[in-house]
């Protein structure tokens, strides 16, 4: 049954196999002597793909269902003692200041748990890639996974003092119509990003001139040390540059709401104890950022 939904998810005999430590072969063979107990035939099989048919697919819903129940049994068992293998997938920024500093605390706390780690800012097809979870910032659009809130970030936006030296300092949003804004191309619409404020207890978007667009928050940062525009973005990314000077604060009293982070995994999937100890983990993180 863990194979048959390994396969499944995955849409690969090799990577199933790769991920529960066996061979092809011997995935190939285990699933023919399933299909032959069960009398139908369960996966349609091409050099490129796999998928189940709809006896295949009526099984998997059954079997993944199985699969949690035993987890869950024995998890109760094993007094809830994580082990085997997690994947995650981590926004790389949020990784490095908040996650991975505490990471070997993690790992002693938990000998028996190996991680894998990804790292990214795309959309993930948790399932299909074989994935257990992933942090990820911002308001969650996807409706088939379970969102764990674990922390908020609060914005902020800033600019070098070389470039506010010939220009007015705003006093209120409407008012950056006149300045320049490093834009952020969203990964999931193409489109750039707006300026978001609160003013006078509602939300208000405000969408300055763009000369330079960029796809990752990184260069949008260095590209405002360099002078070059405006950027908003998550304060913690700027809280050095803001102590040495590098750059300055602009509108705090209208900063918008802090943005959500959360962990992200599938429905059937949410009663894995290394999933449950990893968020909690996280939580932990979010709840204490300083090292």
């Amino acid at each position: 049954m863990q194979l048959f939904v390994r396969i499944v998810e995955r849409r690969s005999f090799t990577a199933a196999a790769n991920d529960l430590d066996m061979s092809r072969s011997a995935a190939s063979e285990a699933i023919a002597g399933l299909e032959r107990r069960i009398g139908r035939r369960l996966l349609q099989r091409t050099t490129r793909h796999v998928a189940p048919t709809p006896e295949g697919e009526a099984y998997y819903q059954r079997c993944a269902d199985i699969l949690a129940e035993i987890e869950a049994a024995e998890s109760a068992a094993a007094d809830a003692t994580p082990r085997g293998l997690l994947t995650v997938d981590l926004h790389c920024t949020l990784a490095r200041h908040f996650l991975l500093p505490r990471l070997p605390a993690f790992l002693q706390r938990y000998p028996e748990l190996k991680l894998h780690i990804g790292e990214g800012d795309r959309l993930v097809d948790l399932v299909r890639e074989g994935v257990d979870c992933v942090v990820r910032a911002g308001t969650p659009r996807d409706s088939d996974l379970i969102a764990r809130r674990v922390g908020l970030l609060p914005e902020a936006l800033v600019a070098s003092p070389a470039y506010l030296a010939d220009r007015p300092r705003p006093t209120r949003p409407a008012e950056l119509a006149a300045h320049a804004l490093i834009g952020f191309v969203s990964s999931a619409t193409g489109q750039v990003l707006p300026l978001e404020f609160r003013d006078a207890g509602r939300v208000v978007e405000v969408r300055p001139s763009t000369r330079l667009t960029v796809a990752s928050a990184d260069t949008a940062a260095e590209l405002a040390r360099l002078g070059l525009g405006l950027v908003q973005a998550p304060r913690y990314r700027f809280e050095a540059d803001l102590a040495a000077g590098r750059l300055i604060e602009l509108l705090p009293e209208f900063a918008p709401d802090p943005t959500p982070v959360s962990v992200l995994y599938p429905e059937r999937r949410q009663l894995s104890p290394r999933v449950r100890v990893f968020a909690d983990w996280v939580a932990e993180c979010f709840a204490s950022p300083e090292i």
